[in-house]
């Protein structure tokens, strides 16, 4: 397990609850019995060296496959060779090696390492506290106290505050300085340790004490559950409606479709759904806020496995005519792709607008280890309605428009060309 580093970057930015990480794309299957959802990193992150001496680690994973032993024996099935030389390697090592070993480090290498052999960039291992954190931020909500934090001045900085949470309920605000937690000092602490310090039971109780302005205030803050927002919308010119997916959570669809048929009351006449920079998510996802579009039996993807290739199709009878633009960049991964590919190969009035996606055509399950860590690997690839596999490839969009420099330090729609673009289309 890796050791924590407090030293923090001045650039650092956190939510509590396990938000995304632009560096990371999560792809996610249905949740099945026994199986966790777990991110999917971009970097293979292992040389040859590494894998060679991870090879070698590999024989110590003896924990995970003790628990296999132990579980086999009581039902009577044999181990293989294979697993039976790695747990003997595993004990003599823990027996006779001449210097002290954590089993728990050995562990957390040795399953890493297996993982890393399969030089699958998307294929992972994470620890207990990386998929505590992961899971949070799939499964759409947390507890916790509800406020974004960035590490600004030399000091924490509360950036945002979420609807209806704990925090918007105890008066904090944005741009208060956090300096205690429980009369502790914070000055020293990390963005993980902050963080820990900020969660709890839900209904639990936190004192959090911030620096307002020149006055320093102590606010009692019940903890509870927070559901992560991952869709906005609004009404843009000509009534065109403007809608942002974040990421694909367990919440998303319920959220877009809430504010979907919000905006339709209002009578929009277009609309522009956003999914740039957001990494993907639950395809079950996907398949409800697709549903809202296309009518039974519409092909939505393919998903293909070593042994067949199966059409995923619609199930609602709901179907729209708005005119659409789908909005992607080089951001834009896997779920996000699934859905900009089904609207371009099946719906008849839209355009995809922006720069060429990520190009991730693979999915991935993972499982939840005995330890709390997971280990996730990929399963199957999937394919546009047309049968196109978009991995290292992406999707090109029908209209390529590069984005303004300066959008990178002022996000403001003055901005953004690409935006521009798709009302421009909308308008017409």
């Amino acid at each position: 397990m890796k050791k924590k580093d407090n030293k923090r970057n001045k650039s650092d930015k956190k939510p509590f609850f396990g938000k995304k990480n632009k560096k990371k794309v999560i792809e996610i299957d249905e949740e099945l019995d026994n199986v966790r959802e777990v991110v999917v990193e971009r970097d293979s992150g292992f040389n040859t060296i590494e894998v060679m001496v991870i090879i070698l680690i590999s024989v110590l994973f003896g924990i995970v496959i003790g628990c296999i032993l132990n579980s086999t024996k009581s039902i009577g099935k044999e181990v293989s060779n294979e697993a039976s030389e790695i747990i003997t390697t595993y004990n003599a090592i823990l027996e006779n090696y001449y210097d002290e070993v954590d089993p728990s480090e050995l562990a957390d290498a040795a399953v890493s390492g297996m993982i890393g052999v399969l030089d699958d960039p998307y294929s992972v291992y994470m620890n207990s506290n990386d998929t505590d954190s992961f899971l949070e931020s799939v499964n759409g909500s947390f507890v916790g106290i509800g406020v974004t934090v960035e590490w600004s001045d030399n000091k924490f900085k509360i950036v945002e505050i979420f609807n209806n949470s704990p925090a918007q309920e105890a008066k904090l605000e944005v741009n208060d300085y956090i300096v205690k937690v429980d009369g502790k000092s914070v000055e020293d602490l990390s963005l993980d340790e902050l963080s820990k310090l900020l969660k709890g039971k839900s209904g639990s109780k936190v004192n959090v004490t911030v620096k307002r302005g020149e006055e320093e205030l102590t606010l009692k803050v019940k903890r509870g559950v927070v559901e992560i927002p991952s869709v906005t919308s609004s009404i843009l010119e000509n009534n065109i409606g403007y809608m942002t997916i974040s990421s694909f959570s367990a919440t998303t669809s319920e959220q877009f479709i809430n504010k979907l048929e919000g905006l339709e009351k209002d009578k929009i006449k277009s609309l522009i759904i956003d999914v740039r920079d957001n990494p993907g998510g639950k395809l079950g996802q996907v398949n409800k806020i697709l549903d809202e579009f296309f009518s039974k039996k519409t092909i939505l993807y393919k998903i293909v496995t070593k042994e067949k290739t199966t059409n995923v199709y619609a199930e609602n009878s709901t179907k729209r005519n708005l005119p659409v633009v789908i909005l992607v960049n080089h951001n834009s991964a896997s779920a996000s792709e699934i859905l900009a590919a089904s609207f371009k190969d099946n719906y008849k009035n839209v355009s995809i607008v922006g720069s060429v996606t990520y190009g991730k055509g693979t999915i991935q399950k993972a499982i939840e280890l005995s330890s709390g860590a997971s280990i996730k690997y990929t399963t199957q690839k999937w394919l546009t309605p047309k049968g196109e596999w978009i991995n290292e490839k992406g999707i090109i969009p029908d209209v390529v428009v590069d984005q303004s420099e300066k959008y990178s330090t002022d996000a403001s729609y003055d901005n953004d060309l690409q935006l521009q673009k798709a009302v421009e289309i909308l308008k017409k």
